[in-house]
């Protein structure tokens, strides 16, 4: 198998790119991007550190980031299993990527930028749901953003409807990593109950 080693031939490959594809990136917000961020409830964060890249699942029940002007994001760091892989990547290395999705929407947005974590309390007041608040808000500072292509989102038929039959659980995986160690059906029983009171 050979591989393609430099950038040349690369783009001797795939040639130019389309007008839509070249004007489409922005290094601010403009309207209609604001409106698709502002839909949008899930995203994927992306980070680089010193162990490798790693990426994330995000979401809220309002919108997953939050604009503080036309280029600067905020996204609350609500409880997940602090591990905080991202975390520590942003603190090492700020780069970051996101794509946002909205399901029934064949259209990902793009954005990359530079990403500092804060624990400002005013901040963190922003994003309060009764006594809970994030314990540290990821602060975004906006290089480009730009719609993808739908094609990816099409090819999957990603919202056609539900496709999980037959996964395996959470409870599985972990049975079989630990050859057994691990009660998995017990952890998947308790699962909801438990997510139910930790969401936030």
């Amino acid at each position: 198998m050979d591989f393609i080693t430099d950038t040349e031939s690369l783009h001797r490959l795939y040639g130019t790119p389309g007008q839509a594809a070249q004007v489409k990136v922005m290094h601010r917000l403009i309207p209609t991007y604001r409106a698709f961020l502002e839909r949008s409830r899930f995203c994927v964060l992306t980070t680089v550190g010193p162990d490798g890249t790693d990426g994330s699942p995000r979401g809220d029940e309002g919108p997953v980031v939050t604009v503080l002007d036309d280029q600067t994001l905020a996204l609350p760091d609500w409880r997940g299993n602090d591990r905080i892989d991202s975390l520590t990547n942003i603190v090492v290395d700020g780069r970051v990527s996101l794509i946002f999705l909205i399901p029934g929407s064949s259209t990902a947005m793009r954005v990359n930028g530079r990403a500092r974590l804060t624990e400002d309390a005013a901040l963190r007041d922003r994003f309060r749901k009764g006594d809970a608040r994030p314990r540290t808000v990821i602060v975004i500072a906006i290089d480009e953003l730009y719609p993808q292509c739908a094609r990816a989102v099409m090819r999957a038929a990603l919202w056609s409807g539900d496709q999980s039959a037959g996964l395996p659980s959470i409870g599985d995986m972990l049975t079989e990593i630990t050859s057994g160690g691990f009660d998995g059906k017990t952890y998947d029983a308790e699962w909801p109950g438990r997510a139910a009171k930790t969401m936030w």
